[in-house]
């Protein structure tokens, strides 16, 4: 805090700053000057209005000022200030650099937020995160990795991740190469041979030790910045795709493309979905005819997350009526709209003749199926985490606005359905979570197709109380409400992405059914 800053003020000094042009405010015992910033504030023109029309009683000297002027002019705002604005809004450079002072014996009520903290609301975190609390699937080496994880995270990352939702680009090499430093991609592809010899996260954990749950931790915290697009922009599509070359590559292959996707130097995307086969992966039209030593591949996939900058993609063709699997090095493609963020890299991406060596073929010919199937699990697991986590910083958003908004002069959340509305929303994101917990420890021996589906449609459920208590700012981008607005217009991605919610309900459902005992009866 600069000299400046040091000043102290009592309100009765502020009070005497009350004109435009001479304004001073206090918001949580600092004192603002807004001499200069109030006519460039979006309602000051708005409502300018003559003091004849108003009682002279209430307004300074002026004969014009802007009736938001009249409201905040030298005095304590702290409750208007947080029923307009984030409290983020303060730290930003070009606000916080208007504070002047504090007033003399207060001291701040809402306070920065320090870096790796955990959140005092209840319900913010999940349980094992919270003091009192025991979990059989954490233990203190998941905590230390959660702090690291969090502190990394909201230095490094959320900064950009705010950007980059908001602009549409795509992350920065800069950003990268920090979490290829971290290890980041390799982490999020779960436990494996890949990781042996790596330094995760700094070196807080051993690549041995390293279990479902430490990945489980990643994948909430991403989603704690309440940026979906960013998210899957994020090296998703490494995520998705490189498995393939990990468990079906050539250790040939294994050595050309994955050291440099790992260390992120290079970028790669799962190109299996198309315009004219969603879930019906068997669907598919993109064909592979062998030529010599190459394959030819003809077709075109829609829908490819991080397919705007990946340099190579793996693939499932059409290969003499079966299905193979290649990996792919970099082919024409477009940018496909969407309606979150184009961060993502969401890509059209077209096969015109592409020549792919044969050494490029995962698996063996006709087992295209089997290799993309092994691979879904994962995704999908990792889809409900993230959807998981965003849900639970939806339910942070709420405890705290249906707490500090007033209406009908009392705070929202003193309104039986408001509270009833929260209920339910807590009640989803905790049976999730356990649910969640309980098919990451047995990881692939459990119905993760019913998972995903119960924490997406959750998630929506979710998204439509959230806005309903945010109201117009839950359906506004940016602002108090743009965490609520951000999730509304994107949580149906994760009802779609790694297989719709109804397909995959019918294939938990026919899996269950498989398994029901010939013997048994009611």
């Amino acid at each position: 805090m600069s000299s400046k800053n040091n000043e102290q003020y009592t309100f009765d000094e502020v009070a005497q700053h009350n004109q435009q042009g001479n304004l001073w405010i206090v918001v949580d015992a600092k004192v603002y000057d807004l001499s200069r910033f109030a006519d460039l504030h979006p309602v000051a023109p708005t409502f300018s209005i003559p003091l004849a029309s108003v009682s002279r009683s209430h307004l300074p000297s002026r004969s014009t000022m802007s009736l938001s002027t009249h409201l905040v002019a030298g005095k304590d705002v702290t409750d208007v200030f947080f029923g307009l604005h984030r409290h983020e809004v303060l730290l930003r450079p070009q606000y916080a650099r208007l504070q002047i002072g504090t007033i003399a014996g207060q001291a701040e009520c809402v306070p920065a937020p320090s870096s790796g903290a955990l959140s005092r609301i209840p319900y913010a975190e999940p349980t094992w995160l919270n003091q009192g609390y025991f979990s059989p699937y954490y233990h203190d080496s998941h905590r230390r990795f959660h702090k690291a994880v969090r502190t990394f995270f909201m230095a490094e990352v959320y900064p950009e991740a705010v950007r980059c939702e908001e602009s549409g680009k795509r992350i920065s090499q800069e950003l990268v190469d920090k979490l290829s430093a971290m290890n980041f991609l390799a982490m999020r592809i779960g436990p494996g041979k890949h990781l042996q010899g790596r330094s995760l996260m700094g070196g807080i954990i051993k690549p041995e030790e390293y279990d479902h749950f430490y990945e489980l931790i990643l994948n909430l915290e991403l989603a704690r910045f309440g940026t979906r697009g960013f998210v899957d922009g994020l090296l998703n599509g490494g995520v998705i795709s490189l498995p393939p070359i990990l468990n079906f590559g050539s250790p040939e292959i294994q050595a050309q493309y994955v050291p440099d996707i790992l260390g992120g130097k290079k970028y790669i995307a799962l190109a299996v979905t198309e315009a004219f086969a969603g879930s019906d992966v068997a669907g598919i039209q993109t064909v592979a005819v062998r030529d010599g030593d190459d394959w030819v591949v003809t077709g075109t996939k829609k829908w490819i997350t991080n397919g705007t900058f990946a340099d190579y993609f793996t693939t499932l063709v059409k290969v003499y009526w079966s299905f193979s699997y290649l990996a792919l090095t970099m082919f024409p493609r477009s940018p496909s709209k969407q309606s979150y963020s184009a961060t993502a890299g969401t890509a059209y991406v077209i096969f015109d003749g592409a020549r792919v060596p044969a050494s490029h073929m995962l698996g063996k010919v006709g087992q295209g199926l089997y290799v993309i199937l092994s691979n879904f699990n994962h995704e999908r697991w990792m889809v409900a985490a993230t959807s998981l986590g965003a849900q639970r910083l939806v339910v942070e958003e709420c405890l705290k606005w249906t707490n500090q908004r007033i209406a009908f002069k009392k705070p929202l959340n003193s309104q039986p359905v408001i509270r009833a509305k929260l209920a339910l929303m807590i009640e989803r994101v905790e049976s999730c979570q356990a649910w969640m917990e309980n098919i990451t420890h047995q990881m692939n021996n459990w119905p993760i197709a019913l998972l995903k589906k119960c924490i997406s449609r959750a998630g929506r459920e979710t998204a439509e109380d959230a806005t309903q208590m945010f109201g117009g700012r839950g359906i506004t981008v940016g602002g108090m409400g743009k965490i609520i607005e951000n999730f509304r217009r994107t949580s149906p991605f994760d009802a779609i992405l790694a297989g719709a919610e109804d397909v995959l309900g019918d294939l938990g459902v026919r899996q269950a059914i498989r398994k029901i005992p010939k013997d048994a009866r009611l």
